[in-house]
Parts: structure tokens; sequence; C-alpha cells
């Protein structure tokens, strides 16, 4: 079947419903829902039952980049400073010498079991050398497994921060297969300079994109979330056009987004995190629809090989040899070892050399496709029962709480006070985002003269407002007061109440 214009529309719709419908159970049978996706569009393509003639790696890489956009901001939008700052050098470490580390591992092996050159070799170990975001974030998460102390911040900071390293190790690889006389300092350079100005970038851009949606003052909440959206491209576009990368800044921006007061925040992120899951199955069907399984049968054997070395060797020695210097158990490192989980990524990297038109281009994709593949099927199938082998996983009924989700939760112990802001208030004239109260605190009501307003964060605070404060704890009561400058009267005292969510 030839994809047209007419049937676009059609053939894309009813691939997303059955890749929804299927995703829904998947996870009683203990398979990851990305394999499915990608599972769903080899059955729709040229080798499958569907016969949709699709083998453009152009169109497949352009789909690849925009959907690790939203992938990787969504992550970042979701990522708790806090929890990630105690990791925040063992996250790093992973994310680049990790990453290193496994590259030249895989590559080396490889180069001793093929017929690749060298630098064909490490292009295809930096390929699969990071651990795919989509994969982590959507297994993680999916399962809702909690780990011990800070190894979940430990993985998702990795995921979501080691794809821009890959990345530059694949451009620089790839460049010396086309010319084998370049020198390896170039490479050097191109790394510093792309990881200095996609991180400076990234800051930049966040405290600027910050600024942006607190003060243009959008007349409907629904543009709050394209404007995210545009400033997420802006982020990634300029970026790469100066010569940073473009996913290490998208991914700091929105970790400095997701940790700021923003006003409609929480329609952001939850656009975010539906596109994120829209762009996960559109990018796993593509390139399911990409493959050709009759042309990856051939490399099975060696595939396999190449898999499991970097699984149970290649993956643990590099997260070892980054470890040496930090201070953890055994079992912490075997399980960090063992999330190395390859996913889209890799696959989307590997259109690279195809495009580039090396002579091993084909082999590199269908051996990465495998690895992936094989990746997700034997780690992502086992994170539980690993986790519990290795005495990391906590009992269900010890798994953290966000403060979201202890406001939230059943009928919590909540404190709901009345603030009154006086006349002297300096805040008075200030949007409810600029106000800098604690994340667990709630505005749930404003009384204002005699009406009740529902307020959202561009909501500005007048004189003699009174707020009706929600929050979990008093020392979070205390400090709105503090941040008002306000207190309540000696008469009024916090009411505990019981509050359904």
């Amino acid at each position: 079947m030839q994809i047209t214009i007419e049937n676009i529309i059609l053939i894309g719709s009813l691939l997303l419903l059955i890749s929804i419908v299927a995703g829904k159970t998947s996870y009683k049978f203990g398979i990851p829902t990305l394999l499915l996706f990608l599972a769903i569009g080899i059955l729709a393509g040229s080798d499958g039952i569907g016969g949709i003639q699709f083998d453009n790696p152009g169109v497949a890489q352009f789909i690849g980049i925009v959907s690790l956009n939203f992938i990787l901001f969504s992550g970042g939008l979701d990522t708790s400073w806090s929890s990630v700052k105690p990791v925040l050098k063992v996250g790093l470490t992973l994310s680049t010498l990790g990453v290193l580390f496994t590259a030249l591992g895989l590559g080396t092996f490889v180069y001793f079991i093929t017929d690749f050159t060298l630098f064909e070799s490490f292009l295809l170990g930096a390929i699969v050398s990071s651990t795919d975001a989509a994969a982590v974030f959507s297994i993680l998460r999916g399962k809702n497994l909690g780990l011990k102390k800070d190894l979940r911040p430990t993985l998702e900071l990795e995921s979501g921060s080691n794809d821009p390293m890959a990345y530059v190790l694949t451009i620089a690889f790839l460049s010396l297969v086309q010319t084998p006389d370049k020198s390896l300092w170039s490479i050097i350079g191109l790394f510093l300079m792309q990881m200095s100005i996609g991180a400076a970038a990234g800051f930049l851009y966040g405290k600027l994109s910050k600024w942006i949606i607190n003060n243009i003052n959008l007349d409907f909440e629904g543009l709050y979330p394209v404007l995210a959206i545009t400033l997420m491209f802006i982020v990634f576009s300029s970026t790469d056009a100066l010569g940073g990368n473009g996913f290490l800044a998208i991914y700091i921006c929105s970790v400095y987004l997701g940790n700021q007061n923003l006003i409609h925040k929480k329609t952001i992120m939850r656009m975010f995190d539906g596109l994120a899951w829209l762009m996960q199955i559109v990018l796993f069907l593509t390139l399911g629809l990409l493959v050709f399984p009759s042309e990856i049968v051939p490399y099975i054997g060696i595939g396999l090989i190449i898999s499991l070395f970097l699984i149970f060797v290649a993956r643990p020695l590099a997260v070892f040899l980054s470890l040496i210097p930090f201070r953890m158990k055994l079992r912490r490192r075997f399980y960090i070892s063992w999330v190395g989980l390859r996913g889209a990524v890799p696959i989307v990297f590997a259109t690279y050399p195809l495009l580039a038109g090396i002579d091993k281009a084909n082999v590199i994709f269908n051996i990465v496709f495998f690895i992936s593949v094989s990746s997700v099927l034997i780690q992502g199938t086992t994170l539980p029962i690993v986790a519990k082998w290795l005495h990391v996983a906590l009992p269900s009924k010890a798994k953290p709480l966000s403060a979201t989700d202890m406001l939230l939760e059943e009928k919590p112990k909540t404190i709901l006070d009345e603030v009154l802001v006086s006349s002297h208030c300096q805040l008075i004239g200030k949007k409810i985002v600029e106000l800098g109260f604690p994340k667990n605190v709630l505005i749930a009501m404003i009384e204002r003269g005699d009406s009740y307003i529902t307020p959202n964060g561009s909501t500005v605070i007048e004189d003699h407002d009174k707020l009706v404060v929600l929050t979990d704890k008093q020392e979070h009561l205390d400090e709105v007061r503090k941040v008002l400058g306000t207190y309540a009267n000696e008469q009024e005292k916090p009411v505990e109440e019981e509050v359904n969510s």
C-alpha cells in the first residue's frame, strides 16, 4: 500500500488506535508498550500484513528529531531539581564518561569480531552508547517502580541527559569514517563546542522562556502549551544553528522551567505529557515502517552476540569505571548497569550513516535495530524482577509520594487556612506565579470583596484579598505568611479537615 495524501490520515489514525489499545493491555503480559508500537509498525510495513511502502530515512530522521524534542522536554519538565541535585554528579558522569566508555568498549569488541574498520566499529558503538529516555521514562513511570534512595532520579537523569553525548560521538565517528585522515583533535573540539554552547543556551533560554511565559499575558489558557512548544523548537533549532547541541539545550531548558513557577504550568505539563506519548507512538511506528524484517534476518546472529556483549559486558564495565570516584553499593551499580535500555534513539541515530551513504550503513542500521529490540525485550521486561533480586526495590506501600500526590491522596490530613493580604504588603500587584510560595501550597480560592475568585498563575494580588490556602504542613503555611509579610489574626486558627481527592 502506498501512503498518499488521501489515505495518510486514515492509515495514521488507525495505527495510533491499534497502538493505544494494544498498549493498554500490554503490561498484563509483561511486554513494554514501546516494543508493541514498534511491532505494529513492522506488521504494517512492506514486509508485513499492511504492505505500506515506506523507505525514506530522511523523513524518519526528521520525525525522530521532532519526537525526541517532545520526549526530552516532557521528561525535563517532570524532573524535580530537589531529587536530581543530590545525584547530579553521578548522573552527569554516567551520561558523559559512561557513554564514552560504552562506545569505546563495544566498538573495540565489534572491531575484533567483524570486518568493520576501526572507525566503523566505533561508529556502531557510539550509535548505541546512550540509554533511551523514552524507554526509561515509559517503563519506570509506567510500571510505577519504586526504587531505594536516589536510584530512580539517577536513572532518569542519565537517560535524559546522555543523548547529547551519544549524538556528538555519532557525528564525530561518522566524519572519521568519511574522512579517515581527519585529526582526532577535531573531535575533541567538536565535543567541547557542542556541549558548552548547548549547556549555556539551555540555561539562558530557560530563563528567557520563563520570562516570556509569565509576561506575555495571552487571552486563552490553551495558547500557553502552544507557546511552550514554539519556545521548545526555537531552543533546539537556534542552538543547533549556533553549533551547540540542541538536545542538551532542550533538556536543560525544560528542567529549569519544570522547577519554576509558571502561569498555567499544570496545563502545559499535562499537554506535554500527552504529546510525549503521542510522539513515542509515532516514532516507534515510523521506525517500524522503515525496517525490512527480511533484511534483518541475516544479521540476527551477529546482532545477538553484539547485543549480549553490550548488556552483560560493555554497559556494566562502563558504569563501574564511571562510578569509581563515588561511594555506592555494588547492588546499586549492578542495577544501574541493567537499566541500560536502548530504544528509538539509537535507531534514529542509525539513520545518519544511511543518509551519509557510507558502505556499511545498511548493516549498521539492521544491527542497531536488533540491539534496540533485544535490549527492550530482555532488560525492559525484567526491571522489577532484577530490582527485587538486588534488593533495591521499595515495597509497594513504601513508594515515595510527590508533594502533589500527598495533597491529592485520598483523605489526607490537610491544613486549610485563610490569610489576609494587608495594605502594606509589598507583593500587592504581583502575579501569583511571582510570589515564590512553596510548591506544595495551593491557593484554592481568593475572597475579594463580595466575590470569590478561582485563581491561576496570572491572577494579580490586590489589597485586602483573603487567600484560602491549602497545604500539608504547618511550616509551609508559616512560610506563606512570611512571604506575604502578613499574619493571621490571633483568633484565626488553622483548621484541619479531611479533603477528598
